[in-house]
């Protein structure tokens, strides 16, 4: 953590993604909704960082963008030497397969398959995964991997999640609210998943919160409003997710 801080200081760190001008309007009959409205960001290889804002402040907009799961309007995006802006369909979805894992606010398993089935899904397509145990074994499941979602907690869910999105060995996991649907008490298991992958694997991250007490865990801190990036804080003094609650 102390390395990676340094690093952001001396600004050393490798820029994993960067984004210039980037905009995106929503056409509602009459009506356009501009959800980004110009936002220049670089997220640093290695880092956790927070994005931080109420709802409708453009996070989810830019997290899409970023993860090729939708298109800018203008402006560019570029994920170290694929230009995104630039990609069709075809090559998002190649883009999405090989660097990035998503984890969301609703866990998306398969309810008739094993938490170690549900991993084993994506990692029959990736190009060079790491075997679900050890995935699971990561994020504290090692002893429920044979069982079912029903079977277990919405934050062991939550978990499972992250294991899948992990197994891939992706270059960038993107978090949208992964503690949304969950309490203070289960919500922390899972920010601690998250961290140790973060510290283990120095897999990039970005999540999406519009709780302000996630924010002292990261890196550096995002604030949104209307679209906009408003401020940047660095965290020269992280807590980790034990000592936070909501």
């Amino acid at each position: 953590m102390h390395t990676q801080n340094a690093r952001l200081r001396m600004g050393t760190a490798e820029a994993v993604f960067q984004a210039k001008g980037l905009t995106k309007t929503y056409r509602n009959g009459e009506i356009e909704v501009h959800a980004l409205a110009g936002i220049d960001l670089d997220l640093l290889a290695g880092e956790l960082v927070v994005l931080l804002g109420p709802s409708g402040s453009g996070k989810s907009t830019l997290l899409n963008i970023l993860g090729g799961l939708d298109h800018a309007t203008s402006g560019t995006a570029r994920f170290r030497d694929h230009d995104l802006t630039s990609l069709d369909d075809a090559g998002l979805t190649a883009y999405r397969r090989d660097h990035v894992g998503f984890v969301f606010q609703f866990y998306n398993l398969i309810p008739s398959l094993t938490a170690r089935e549900n991993v084993n899904l994506v990692t029959e397509i990736a190009r060079d995964p790491m075997p679900a145990e050890m995935a699971l074994d990561l994020v504290g499941l090692a002893g429920r991997m044979d069982h079912f979602p029903a079977q277990m907690s919405g934050g062991e869910q939550q978990r499972v999640a992250i294991a899948r999105a992990i197994a891939k060995q992706p270059d960038v996991l993107l978090c949208d609210e992964p503690t949304g649907a969950l309490d203070s008490k289960t919500g922390i298991r899972v920010l601690e998943a998250l961290s140790q992958v973060n510290r283990e694997l120095g897999t990039t991250t970005a999540l999406i919160t519009h709780n302000a007490a996630i924010k002292d865990m990261a890196h550096r801190v995002l604030l949104f409003g209307d679209g906009r990036i408003t401020g940047t804080q660095i965290n020269e003094t992280r807590k980790s997710p034990s000592e936070i609650s909501w």
